[in-house]
């Protein structure tokens, strides 16, 4: 069953899961507020435009870095922008989270500008729940059966549907259920974001190392786990997102390297 209906509408659990983890995110965030005795409704406020320019980046990350399954499909870059209105039709094709972290990121740095928020320690404050959106949004993938790995026989491995399987691999049933590994390591990491914001060490922490740390790290497990995945988003056959994360990854390390040794001179 791909959802339920409510009178003439139907929700998609893919959908509900994501509606379900933005809410719950939003929820952690203001105990974060809370707790560091900011305004709960500052994240009403900062959360509308990170949502919709995140939405807004990810779909445009898909439109121009689309995987082999849109393309297998015929939903090309260059299709994209043959049929503009295609664009706004989310239902079909996806999204790409680099565009989501690229668009959030850049929406939360122009409110702050203009309301004069501190922008790190806005970040700090909604990194722990941007975490557990992300992980609890991943489980979305297992309904639309979508976000899979390599072909495997270990015994957690996912049944895909013939007509959910990519092309090459129609033979092949059980896979990798990648959506998984990504869903429970970055609720690792939400849960670590949380402990360093609150725990023995939180002290020794400065403004803007909460989120780094959110990036290093799922650059670091999105980069590892671009090896298993067959849907990938090839440019001049180099996987764009691969390199991506691994460019953002050394991204986040310069910028914490430089901000230590600016505060320690």
């Amino acid at each position: 069953m791909e959802g339920v209906s409510l009178g003439p509408l139907f929700l998609r659990w893919n959908g509900l899961s994501i509606a379900f983890g933005i809410a719950l995110g939003a929820f952690v965030s203001a105990l974060e507020a809370r707790r560091r005795y900011q305004e709960v409704e500052i994240i009403h406020h900062l959360f509308v435009p990170l949502v919709l320019w995140g939405w807004i980046g990810s779909r445009l990350w898909h439109v121009l870095t689309p995987p082999l399954s849109s393309v297998q499909l015929g939903l090309t870059t260059r299709s994209y922008l043959s049929h503009p209105l295609d664009i706004l039709s989310f239902w079909t094709g996806g999204f790409g989270i680099p565009g989501a972290i690229l668009g959030g990121t850049l929406a939360l740095w122009l409110v702050c500008r203009k309301e004069g928020l501190p922008f790190w320690e806005m970040t700090d404050l909604l990194a722990p729940g941007i975490a557990v959106a992300h992980a609890l949004g991943r489980v979305g993938n297992y309904f639309n059966q979508e976000l899979y790995g390599a072909p495997t026989e270990i015994p957690w491995a996912i049944f895909i549907a013939p007509e959910n399987r990519l092309i090459g691999f129609e033979q092949a049933e059980f896979y990798h259920p990648l959506f998984a590994y990504e869903a429970a390591l970055v609720a690792a990491v939400a849960f670590l974001l949380i402990w360093l914001s609150r725990g023995r060490f939180a002290s020794q922490v400065k403004p803007g190392e909460i989120y780094l740390g959110y990036l290093a790290c799922y650059s670091l497990i999105r980069f590892c786990l671009e090896y298993l995945r067959l849907d990938v988003a090839l440019v001049n056959e180099v996987n764009v997102n691969q390199v991506f994360f691994a460019a953002l990854f050394l991204l986040t390390a310069v910028i914490f390297a430089r901000r230590r040794l600016a505060r320690d001179l």
